[in-house]
């Protein structure tokens, strides 16, 4: 498998998940601003959406879209727990939180946040405004749990982790929330996150 990726951007949580599941993936670095891979291919002609992540299965076919990739590599690893078997209530749960934080937290906020189109005005609404009560609603969630799905990290908290590593760079205090705060903590402290996180943030350095 190919997976294009830009480094610390949402991609990030299909590194997590392949690294969780220990697979096998070429990684393929992608300039957003060129739309090139660092090789020089047109990333357009992998997905004509110019967006990342993509992932290109061993068979050939071109997977778009977050948590359908997170969802895809998931089901090819059942053993890892990263997602719940397919028809279990569980894994719409888990289809529930992978669409709440893309729809709501994700494009709503961060994407506003740091799109360099968005005016001054609109930035300043997504963090201050939009923000607060979702990440209330989230720390509610998990005063209880360990993981958003209950006793299990899921391709889920792959997710919400990875938006929760843009908290600073937006100038958002996580310790405003610490429930949050420390459920980030938590998961950054897992071997196959901080390594997918070290790696991507060396990259994004170079």
């Amino acid at each position: 498998m190919e997976l294009y990726f830009a480094p610390m951007s949402c991609s990030l949580a299909s590194r997590i998940t392949v690294y969780e599941s220990n697979q096998h993936v070429a990684f393929f670095q992608v300039d957003l601003g060129s739309r090139k891979t660092l090789d020089g291919l047109d990333y357009l002609a992998v997905n004509p959406k110019g967006q990342v992540p993509a992932l290109r299965t061993d068979e050939g076919h071109i997977l778009t879209e977050g948590p359908a990739i997170l969802q895809y590599l998931a089901d090819r690893a059942p053993d890892s727990g990263l997602a719940p078997p397919a028809g279990a209530f569980e894994r719409y749960q888990l289809q529930q939180w992978l669409n709440y934080i893309g729809a709501e937290i994700h494009k709503q906020v961060y994407y506003a946040y740091f799109n360099p189109s968005s005016p001054q005005a609109a930035r300043v609404h997504a963090r201050e405004v939009s923000l607060p009560g979702k990440y209330d609603y989230v720390s509610e969630h998990l005063k209880s749990r360990e993981y958003l799905l209950g006793n299990r990290f899921t391709v889920a908290d792959a997710y919400l982790t990875t938006t929760l590593n843009w908290a600073a760079a937006a100038e958002v205090d996580l310790q405003r929330w610490p429930v949050l705060a420390g459920y980030h903590q938590r998961m950054c402290s897992r071997p196959a996150v901080a390594r997918a996180i070290n790696e991507e943030r060396a990259l994004r350095n170079n």
